[in-house]
């Protein structure tokens, strides 16, 4: 089944949706994408998943935002994940429900790209903290986030592939991003 629905405005990408019927109940539909957008913008942990310079996985737990038809979420420069993305920046970030028979998953696949634009950066640190709290509250300096004397780098992660698991309904929706 294709579905070629995209946001509002023309600035949203509109990828190609289909449901995948082998994992997918028959009466099950292909979540468009703007659904799948809104559980983006509303989840508030992330796995973020990258690969270790030997090739081992190595996964994550983070806060991340979506910002500008793409996921973001930041690190400081000396932990695994930013190593890990300096020689692998493919990545995939997964959000969902721990739960078998009712939520909603959704796994997010792209190239993880070092944001330093700090106009960008400071809409960003508002995204932040409005969506976590002052606790999160991060200034902008030198194309990076800083709290407390710490710096952390942000990385953008814009969709190539991304996949929606339904459950209670099963059904498995892609998304491909030209």
């Amino acid at each position: 089944m294709d579905d070629h629905l995209g946001g509002g405005d023309q600035h949203t990408p509109k990828p190609r949706t289909d449901l995948d019927g082998r994992y997918s109940d028959e009466n099950a539909r292909a979540t468009p994408w703007p659904e799948a957008v809104t559980r983006l913008e509303q989840a508030e942990l992330f796995w973020l998943t990258t690969v270790r310079p030997d090739g081992r996985p190595h996964v994550t737990p983070l806060l991340a935002v979506w910002q500008d038809e793409a996921l973001h979420f930041c690190t400081g420069p000396a932990e695994r994940k930013a190593k890990n993305l300096a020689t692998n920046p493919h990545v995939a970030l997964t959000t969902g429900a721990n739960t078998l028979r009712e939520g909603f998953d959704l796994v997010v696949e792209g190239k993880a790209v070092w944001e330093k634009d700090e106009s960008r950066l400071r809409r960003l640190a508002a995204a932040y903290e409005a969506k976590y709290g002052p606790d999160w509250h991060f200034d902008v300096r030198d194309g990076a986030f800083s709290h407390e004397g710490d710096r952390a780098v942000v990385f953008r992660v814009a969709p190539v592939a991304a996949f929606g698991f339904g459950k209670g309904v099963y059904s498995q929706t892609r998304w491909l991003f030209s």
